[in-house]
């Protein structure tokens, strides 16, 4: 009865292809009749766990909302164009350009905004570069992994394991606090990054070439392969070094602007530069399942578009959209900024988290509670920021108004889903605090520990690759996931932390096939329809990366790390 809810969500979203927005609630409704029936819950209890759920998702959606919004007050003004086109004056070399813009830049916006918005904003930019459409879906979605793992501003690990070991109450070393312990675990799944991510600029690259070019090789790839390598170190260090001195809210953040200052330094001073440019076949030989609506060297903005050469085209209006760098980076510059103060100044931090914070306390008798930060929670920062974007850089009217609808349009769809998804973690949950016996995910967790047995850890980020293929969100995964893959560690008596950790590299993973951010991705390019092509294609970076971490937690459970909580 305990995997009723999640067999629910597989048989739906995988072989009806049902969206989310329809497959969470009929999942929630499985999860309340198998509550009611199976574990006795009562319909207070049922409600609490749900209330619970809509609360939690309710954070989500706040940081949702603010992220996207910034990032369509930047589309609309014209901001991402500017720095489109200071990435193509850098080199008009094809695998630089995937370098930069897939695994920097990409890094840069899933660390900034997270939630699918990488692909959906990087491959347009590609192909306002003049990139294939297929081609630009394609590595677009491969580059970000590694930051995807703390999504926008560490939500995935925030809410998705802070929020739900909190309420689940599980032991955790020494009696430490849950975020404290968290961020032992983004450690340890920066760690799984740093390794595995070796390789992950140069496999982007080498998609692109065999799939896409003209000799169909990773040869050419190859000629680029100390600059990947030199990106990755660039992003690598950093990125760690956060994780393990500051927490999980910044290594995405900070790994990608440390990255993306060192390694476009190390361009423009005459390093890495491949000694012969490489570009796709003419236009006139691809195939026509390569490009869709929108012909490359077009913008798939209204305003401001990109020529092919990297150059500004006028808009509408016959004006240049042209706009200074520091300008187009100075919002996201400033939202860096606010993250840190409002995480680091301690009378800061007290004031967010004193003042309209909305709490429930003992919702429905039950004894859960919960709260809905207003101001601390990034959202605020993301919304405050796109308010000073709008006399920075001059936002009209018309802008402000349609950087607001494009943003509703794109959070509606993910308001259902996100609460009942929540929801029905919530129910699976605290089933075992209602019924004072071991709740549906400790029972899933037995079974699967028996099943598998001590070879588990292998499958352990898989389990956390479908979970974000099921729910198209690393936090989402976190969330129906993270108490399983502990309790299944727990049995198994190896290291809860490096599971859980592989987990949240797992929930990353995920992110290349998870279904509404192919289709999303691909809808933005005019090319809707390839979403069976590109989920083929996104194979193979995905096995790469699964068995190397699956591997690697292994190791690390048995042999190097055994006496790890």
């Amino acid at each position: 009865m305990a995997v009723l809810p999640l067999a629910v969500i597989a048989y739906l979203m995988v072989v009806r292809y049902w969206p989310a927005t329809r497959a969470m609630p009929v999942a929630w409704l499985s999860a309340v009749v198998v509550g009611f029936v199976g574990w006795g819950m009562t319909p207070a209890w049922v409600a609490a766990a749900t209330i619970n759920g809509f609360i939690t998702a309710a954070n989500i959606l706040w940081i949702v909302f603010g992220a996207i919004l910034l990032l369509y007050s930047l589309k609309r003004t014209g901001a991402f164009d500017a720095i489109n086109a200071g990435f193509a004056s850098i080199s008009e070399d094809r695998r630089v350009q995937v370098v930069l813009l897939v695994f920097l830049m990409g890094s840069f916006i899933e660390a900034a905004a997270g939630f699918g918005t990488p692909a959906a904003v990087v491959g347009p930019l590609l192909v306002g570069l003049g990139f294939p459409p297929l081609a630009a879906v394609v590595v677009a979605l491969t580059g970000n992994l590694m930051a995807i793992t703390f999504g926008a501003v560490g939500t995935p690990l925030i809410i998705g394991l802070i929020d739900v070991f909190e309420t689940a109450n599980v032991a955790t070393p020494g009696g430490a606090p849950v975020p404290e312990w968290v961020a032992t675990i983004g450690v340890w799944a920066a760690t799984f990054h740093v390794v595995v991510g070796v390789f992950l600029p140069f496999i982007g690259v080498a998609m692109m070439t065999r799939f896409f070019g003209e000799e169909r090789s990773v040869r050419p790839a190859l000629e680029v392969l100390p600059l990947t390598l030199f990106a990755w170190a660039s992003f690598a260090v950093p990125y760690w070094l956060t994780a393990y001195l500051i927490g999980p809210v910044f290594p995405g953040l900070i790994g990608a602007m440390v990255g993306l200052a060192v390694t476009v330094g190390a361009l423009k001073a005459g390093f890495f530069h491949p000694d012969e440019e490489w570009d796709f076949a003419p236009r006139s030989v691809w195939p026509d399942h390569w490009v869709g609506d929108i012909e490359p060297g077009e913008s798939s903005d209204r305003d401001g578009a990109i020529a092919a050469d990297g150059g500004f085209v006028a808009d509408s209006s016959g004006q240049s959209a042209a706009m200074p760098l520091w300008k187009a980076w100075t919002p996201y510059a400033l939202l860096a900024l606010l993250l840190v103060i409002t995480r680091v100044v301690d009378p800061v931090t007290e004031f967010l988290t004193s003042n309209l914070v909305f709490v429930w306390s003992d919702i429905l008798g039950t004894g859960l509670e919960n709260d809905f930060a207003l101001l601390y929670l990034p959202g605020a920062v993301f919304v405050f920021v796109h308010f000073v974007t709008i006399p920075l850089q001059g936002m009209s009217g018309g802008e402000i108004r349609d950087a607001w609808v494009e943003t509703a349009e794109k959070v509606a769809p993910a308001v259902v889903a996100l609460l009942f998804a929540v929801g029905t973690v919530q129910i699976m949950i605290q089933s075992g605090e209602a019924a004072s016996t071991e709740s549906m995910l400790r029972v899933l967790s037995n079974a699967t520990a028996n099943a598998a047995g001590g070879i588990y850890p292998l499958f352990a980020p898989f389990v956390g690759a479908f979970g974000a293929f099921l729910a198209g969100s690393n936090t989402v995964s976190d969330i129906l996931f993270g108490t399983f893959q502990y309790n299944v560690a727990e049995n198994l008596g190896v290291s809860r932390t490096i599971v859980v950790a592989s987990q949240a590299v797992g929930g990353a993973i995920g992110n290349l096939i998870a279904v509404h951010n192919v289709v999303a991705a691909l809808a933005v390019v005019g090319l809707v329809g390839e979403e069976g092509r590109v989920i083929r294609y996104e194979l193979i970076p995905l096995a790469y990366y699964g068995l190397m971490t699956g591997a690697l937690t292994l190791l690390f459970v048995y042999v190097l790390f055994p006496g790890t909580f």
